[in-house]
């Protein structure tokens, strides 16, 4: 296949170990799980998948963040949920600087965090809702165009999906906190990239706008959209193929004395996925930023 003009094989499946120094996977925890430990006698793994997030011996990195986490791996590194990596852009600076206690998310997820299927049946019904058909699904539990859907993931035994879960475990597991406390709504919308997210937090320590911005305009990976009078804030329209996540509407909560209500923006097929996984490869080639 063509890309980027080079032609480039594709091969089968490798079920041996390889021959290089870093592998890329993202086939899907049922694969990873079969044949990364394969790959890692001799390559090191960055893996895309939810299969070994949450092993206590594989570091979960998001470089900006805990680029320290990676040493000691044994070749295979965990690469974050989408949604949790572009929280966490935005959270830990400010985690840093006031110290979060509780962490309340509402999620706007695209089509494409479901893939190029999601993306697909999003314009297919899209185009058959507007020409009066019957809108065919099978991505989706439910047709997406003009709709909102707030089912991502299996439903666990306490009510919350497991996307909404995912949140709260990879939060703490990258911020190395325990005691951080996270609710997650994880709803799915009618747009091809980006997901966005409103998050209400509490912090220890006294917190003001002013000083949220201060923080988040020199934090890594972050751009400061932060002026309503204008209209400049995060939006998919603008977050869409950029490297950085977006952040705005930084206000005073109205429900906590120390609290912020603000909303990220970030291409979860860029810092999401594909950019973080790209990041921490080259992370492995230059030991003196860990």
């Amino acid at each position: 296949m063509f890309f980027r003009g080079q032609e480039l094989t594709v091969e089968a499946l490798p079920e041996t170990p390889l021959p290089v120094d870093v592998v890329l996977a993202s086939a899907g925890g049922s694969i990873s799980k079969q044949y990364a430990p394969i790959w890692a006698t001799q390559s090191v793994v960055i893996d895309n998948s939810s299969a070994f997030r949450y092993e206590p011996d594989v570091p979960l990195i998001v470089p900006e963040i805990n680029a320290h986490a990676i040493r000691g791996h044994k070749n295979i590194i965990a690469n974050p949920n989408c949604t949790t990596a572009i929280l966490l852009m935005a959270l830990f600076p400010l985690h840093k600087a006031f110290r979060a206690k509780r962490v309340i998310v509402s999620t706007y997820q695209s089509a494409s965090g479901a893939g190029a299927n999601g993306m697909e049946e999003l314009l297919k019904g899209t185009k058959e809702f507007l020409a009066g058909h019957a809108i065919e699904h099978k991505t989706f539990v439910h047709p997406l165009p003009f709709n909102v859907i707030p089912h991502i993931d299996a439903f666990q035994e306490n009510g919350y999906t497991k996307e909404e879960m995912k949140v709260l475990w990879e939060t703490q597991k990258i911020m190395e906190d325990s005691q951080i406390r996270v609710s997650c709504t994880a709803v799915r919308v009618p747009t091809l990239r980006v997901h966005s997210e409103a998050v209400t937090v509490e912090f220890e320590q006294p917190v003001s706008p002013d000083a949220a911005r201060e923080v988040l305009n020199t934090a890594p990976g972050v751009d400061l959209v932060d002026d309503p009078t204008t209209r400049r804030y995060p939006m998919p329209l603008t977050a869409t193929g950029k490297f950085n996540v977006e952040v705005g509407r930084i206000r005073k909560s109205l429900v906590f004395d120390n609290g912020l209500d603000f909303f990220v923006a970030g291409d979860q097929l860029l810092k999401g996925a594909a950019l973080n996984a790209v990041q921490i490869a080259e992370l492995l080639q230059n030991p003196v930023a860990i």
